[in-house]
């Protein structure tokens, strides 16, 4: 027996269907929680965990939302995304009031997140430490690029769509996808270059931009 379409699987979890429930998490949930982790520096694998959890429990309540506009797992990734945002956003409402953010270095490449699991041609420690705090960098970028821009770089990099599965998610047309990410881009590298130069951030809620 052929597996169903994804559109006959969706079809199926609407009806509460428990075994196509059971099929659409065997599919998505590892990557899920590989996007998730590799999303910020800050989370640990504990906390994708957690957060693909709160994801999955988001499409049991919404998935009647879901309408076939792009791909399945292009709207997990944007659920989880969302998700992701939230939790750091909790993270570091905490830390002002004197909790402490963990740092993961349980990233096999920091810069691409593919696996949780290390594989035996990992760098030394001095390496690891070195590419988890540019990763830390990288991270405190991202999160002062913000809005539409942070979530099309997460796609493309993080997520690894494509143009065309960009541009069915965020409703844009390809051209301008590769506009968008271009300048968001261009965008990036500006607020990271004083970061990586100074091994800090430049702007944070506690360090905001002098007016001029």
């Amino acid at each position: 027996m052929s597996s169903p379409t994804e559109s006959e699987l969706v079809a199926h979890c609407r009806r509460g269907d428990a075994r196509a429930w059971d099929e659409l998490f065997d599919l998505h949930y590892a990557a899920v929680g590989r996007y998730v982790f590799q999303l910020s520096p800050t989370i640990s694998q504990e906390d994708a965990d957690e957060i693909a959890q709160e994801t999955f429990l988001s499409v049991i309540k919404h998935i009647a939302n879901f309408h076939g506009d792009c791909q399945l797992q292009t709207w997990l990734f944007r659920i989880a995304g969302n998700k992701t945002r939230d939790y750091l956003e909790k993270q570091r409402a905490a830390k002002r009031g004197g909790g402490r953010q963990p740092l993961s270095l349980h990233a096999e490449d920091p810069e691409t997140g593919l696996t949780l699991d290390a594989p035996s041609h990992l760098p030394g420690p001095d390496g690891e430490l070195l590419h988890a705090e540019r990763a830390l960098l990288i991270g405190h970028a991202m999160e002062q690029l913000g809005g539409p821009c942070q979530e099309i770089i997460e796609l493309r990099y993080f997520a690894d769509l494509s143009y065309e599965e960009i541009s069915r998610s965020l409703k844009l047309n390809e051209k301008t996808v590769s506009s968008r990410l271009s300048k968001c881009l261009d965008k990036l590298e500006e607020i990271a270059r004083p970061i990586f130069a100074g091994g800090k951030p430049a702007v944070s809620p506690s360090n905001p931009p002098s007016s001029s």
